[in-house]
């Protein structure tokens, strides 16, 4: 007997027959031994169509109350999931974040897990149950709710897992696990059997979707195996581990490849901030003004000084959503920084190219950027690390780039072509 936690995404649960289906996965799991500890998101766009209702009432909408009605989403395909399992003759109990012992700090809209106490879980465990838990919230110190922010119900998961020292926590979404690019773009993306979690920590930073890069963070701090899965097939999918763990059908010692993935990201935008004094201490001033709304930075340049104007530009990207709140802080310490001018552009596109056989392989660099040259691709800014290449460009070039590096890298798939069984894309 093992003790086993399913996350079922938005597009697993869109509708009543999509539960069912999710509802006989979960009852063949436990009929065949196992505990289940059960994550949902909320059904299909839901949340999606909450934030579209408030933005009919408010365009600032207070964040507590953000967080209030984004959360009933998620409560919603819990006790529709807990119906349907019930109805197959199998016990189970439904539980928001907060009476599984979810608790978070105060930040609403992207709180963290700060605690676990998940009594009822055990208690519901132990009496034979199918536990089925709501993604994506928990509760405050002031006893509010709150929200981990998009993709959260991937961090309630694993931190379940990590709590109830779970065998494995199985992540069910719409493709059959990861692939070395994003299938909607690149039906001819690979499919990935093994990969460890630094590769999808750096896949997961820099755009792919599948995973939520907190979660995957969580899964290498406890040591929790990630299973990666469609809910709309049978087939094996993609095993989340430390690269001295074998995976299940993971021959030992075999070479990994140079190239794990090559991840894209269209969300972001880019801010330049023009004719900055080039003094020493002028970009922990510029960075701290930026943290002070609680933005988070991505890559940065700072361009050489002109010779003899004593001012430089320094440009960042960051996540757009964060843009406004950073451009009008700039705006208020405009008389302290003695900047000419804040440019932002939300037109880019973030390419990034990862794989720990990077490190002992030359020639990468080189590798991407004669495909980006030969795609007609203009590289705006360029940022590494260890076993991640990553490149800022238009907008509208994003998906060529993606394509044509994932040919260069020679990714692409010989004989299928990946599927995409659910979800709208939005």
């Amino acid at each position: 007997m093992a003790l086993v936690v399913q996350k079922f995404g938005g597009s697993s649960v869109a509708d009543a027959a999509s539960i069912q289906r999710v509802a006989r996965r979960v009852v063949a799991t436990k009929e065949a031994g196992h505990d289940v500890v059960v994550v949902v998101s909320a059904m299909g766009d839901t949340t999606d169509d909450l934030l579209d209702l408030a933005g009919q009432i408010t365009a600032n909408a207070p964040a507590r109350e953000m967080d209030i009605l984004l959360t009933a989403g998620e409560r919603i395909s819990m006790a529709l999931l807990a119906m349907a399992v019930t109805e197959l003759g199998v016990q189970a109990r439904s539980y928001t974040g907060q009476q599984a012992g979810l608790r978070t700090d105060r930040r609403y809209g992207k709180a963290s897990i700060v605690a676990i106490g998940p009594d009822r879980i055990n208690s519901a465990l132990s009496e034979g149950k199918v536990a089925i838990v709501a993604g994506f919230q928990g509760v405050n110190e002031l006893n509010d709710v709150t929200t981990l922010g998009r993709g959260g119900s991937d961090t309630t998961a694993v931190a379940l897992a990590a709590a109830l020292e779970a065998d494995v926590c199985e992540i069910y979404t719409d493709v059959d696990g990861l692939f070395t690019a994003d299938p909607r773009i690149v039906p001819a993306a690979r499919h990935v059997s093994h990969i460890t979690y630094e590769e999808t920590l750096e896949l997961a930073a820099n755009g792919a979707k599948v995973l939520h890069l907190r979660a995957v963070e969580f899964a290498r701090r406890y040591g929790v195996p990630l299973h990666v899965r469609s809910s709309f097939s049978q087939k094996e999918g993609t095993w989340v581990t430390d690269a001295s763990v074998t995976a299940p059908g993971q021959e030992e010692n075999m070479e990994d490849p140079i190239i794990s993935g090559v991840a894209h990201d269209n969300s972001q935008g880019k801010i330049t901030v023009v004719d900055l004094p080039d003094v020493p201490g002028i970009a922990a001033r510029l960075f701290q003004v930026v943290a002070s709304v609680d933005a988070n930075i991505d890559m940065i340049v700072q361009n050489v000084s002109t010779h003899g104007t004593g001012r430089t530009d320094i440009s960042f990207t960051l996540p757009e959503a964060d843009g406004r709140a950073v451009r009008q802080a700039l705006a208020d310490a405009a008389d302290d920084l003695q900047y000419s001018e804040v440019r932002w552009d939300d037109q880019i596109g973030k390419l990034s190219l990862v794989g720990a056989g990077m490190r002992s392989h030359p020639g990468v660099s080189a590798r991407l950027f004669d495909a980006l040259s030969e795609a007609g691709v203009n590289i705006e800014m360029i940022s590494t690390s260890e076993i991640r290449i990553s490149v800022v460009t238009r907008a509208e070039d994003l998906v060529a780039a993606v394509r044509a590096v994932h040919s260069a890298f020679e990714l692409d798939a010989t004989e299928t072509e990946a599927v995409v069984y659910g979800g709208t894309g939005r």
